[in-house]
């Protein structure tokens, strides 16, 4: 069996922050909550009301969780616990109401979350999962960036929380910025878990989606977990001779095997399943690759999202023109196939898919 990850293989030296999420009371479940109030001799409903005020009221610090007894909350505190809050660095406004927010790490690395409104106001939030990302897709511009470190559990939801507080409640609740979910599998499992608890935010698991590049590893896993997240898949290409030129993990696993993964996550969840193919001039946007695309996935109960290529520094591509957009979405219904068109969205704050990270290539941090 290949490896789950990577197509940059370089390890970080800090591939998850180990010590803090083992003391961030914000990436913990209700269950390992309870653990630790019995663990200090306290009554096991106090539980509850850590869960509560951490993920319900979003409270920042221990003292501010009223409830438990004032000894109890020291002692949490002298023994190193604590509820982690990422720092706003910048919001960034682009004219179409998408809203960029940079925020700063415990250890000063940086990470976007990128809010977008639709015509009635309501509020989608695409979350980041790791600090830079090891799959190099040559049209991002994340995978541009030096991979840092894997997000906790508790930095990925409150990207969440920070949002709500910052421009109000969010509806839904997309895996799609900096980093590839399933190279970070058991911290985004357990976020989702939180995000969805009734105690907590309590967001409707169909009001989640998770997007990879094509980890059948992490499609198979993800299967078995018994939830009704919407999954979403980077397909990008009709055939591996062009994914391998624009997607490093087209060398590790084969559309083959990739919509092999799709077919038995089908089996498994009866759940409907997104392609995401980014259409770039001259390379990916003919009729041939609508037409070899078609074959590729007739017959997988699945939607495509097209979308526009967003420029950004250090790479050369082009997007395609809105008739040759036109023209792919055509051929793809002709076929019977549901195909959206995501136009360009925060273009001008660099926030549009694809950009995440795009103002720190060639700087320094």
């Amino acid at each position: 069996m290949k490896p789950q990850t990577k197509p940059n293989e370089r390890e970080p030296v800090n591939p998850t922050n180990d010590d803090q999420s083992q003391h961030d009371l914000k990436g913990m479940s209700r269950q390992e909550l309870s653990e630790l109030v019995v663990r200090f001799d306290q009554k096991p409903f106090l539980a509850g009301y850590l869960f509560s005020f951490i993920h319900a009221k979003t409270v920042a610090e221990i003292d501010q969780i009223t409830p438990l007894p004032k000894p109890f909350r020291q002692q949490l505190i002298d023994g190193g616990y604590s509820i982690s809050r990422l720092t706003l660095v910048e919001t960034f406004t682009d004219p179409d109401g998408t809203v960029k927010y940079l925020f700063e790490l415990p250890d000063r690395n940086r990470i976007e979350s990128v809010a977008l409104s639709d015509r009635e106001g309501r509020r989608t939030l695409c979350l980041s999962t790791q600090a830079g990302c090891r799959m190099a897709c040559s049209f991002c511009a994340t995978g541009k960036l030096k991979f840092e470190r894997n997000l906790t559990a508790g930095e990925i939801v409150d990207q969440f929380y920070q949002a709500e507080r910052l421009g109000g409640q969010i509806g839904n609740a997309v895996y799609m910025g900096m980093g590839e979910p399933f190279d970070n599998y058991e911290p985004v499992l357990r976020s989702i878990r939180l995000l969805n608890d009734p105690d907590g935010r309590n967001l409707g698991q169909r009001h989640i989606t998770v997007s990879t590049c094509g980890i059948p590893e992490g499609i198979d896993r993800f299967a078995g977990e018994d939830l009704q997240v919407r999954l979403a898949i980077s397909l990008h290409a009709p055939s591996d001779a062009i994914r391998r030129r624009i997607m490093a993990v087209g060398k590790s696993w084969t559309l083959e095997e990739i919509l092999g993964a799709v077919g038995e996550y089908q089996k498994r969840t009866g759940r409907r399943v997104t392609f995401e193919y980014c259409l770039i001039q001259g390379l990916n946007d003919s009729d041939d690759c609508a037409g070899k695309l078609i074959g590729r996935i007739t017959g997988i109960d699945a939607a495509v999202n097209l979308i526009e290529y967003n420029p950004h520094p250090g790479c050369d591509f082009v997007p395609s023109g809105t008739q040759r957009i036109e023209r792919f979405q055509g051929l793809l219904a002709k076929a019977g196939i549901e195909t959206v068109i995501r136009y360009k969205r925060g273009q001008t704050i660099r926030a549009a898919c694809g950009q995440l990270g795009a103002d720190r290539l060639g700087k320094n941090k």
